[in-house]
């Protein structure tokens, strides 16, 4: 696509947000990584709201492995986040690259996060740190509605780990 052809979104400003989510989980490292790693265990956590309904998903764990995660909403709004694992460190860390698609294949975002787990006192220590690039005319101020969305997610995920 030539410059000339861009749409006034594909020409918007990239827009940057970082955050740092620091929570306690309840179980080992090794389950928490597990939860991070294992496809079944991963879909009883990592997924939409309610009323969101997975379309898609696979997870080929390894690094420059591929992860897909893709649902609709009732309204028809599409989700779709691909990841590229870019270093795994069993139970201590895992650094993945990740796409976000809205609609029919609207990108919104590119991001590098990073989830360092460590042992604590009954249980595990994360620290999920994510830095956003959001572009094509979408914002996110902050990145506070992304960090909105990975406090939820890491809610669901401490809810399946304490079901396990």
């Amino acid at each position: 696509m030539s410059i000339a052809t861009m749409t006034a979104s594909q020409a918007a400003a990239a827009t940057h947000g970082s955050f740092t989510i620091e929570r306690h989980f309840k179980a080992a490292p090794e389950r928490v990584f597990a939860a991070l790693s294992d496809k079944d265990a991963k879909a009883r956590w990592f997924r939409g709201p309610a009323g969101w309904a997975e379309t898609e998903r696979s997870l080929d764990f390894r690094v420059d492995g591929i992860e897909i995660t893709a649902g609709i909403f009732p309204d028809g709004k599409k989700t779709h986040f691909r990841a590229r694992f870019e270093e795994i460190v069993p139970n201590r860390r895992l650094v993945y690259s990740y796409r976000m698609q809205i609609g029919d294949g609207w990108l919104i975002s590119v991001s590098l996060a990073t989830i360092e787990l460590s042992p604590q006192e009954g249980g595990t220590r994360m620290i999920f740190t994510e830095h956003a690039t959001f572009i094509n005319g979408f914002d996110d101020p902050g990145a506070e509605g992304r960090k909105t969305g990975s406090i939820a997610l890491l809610e669901q995920m401490a809810a399946s780990l304490e079901q396990e």
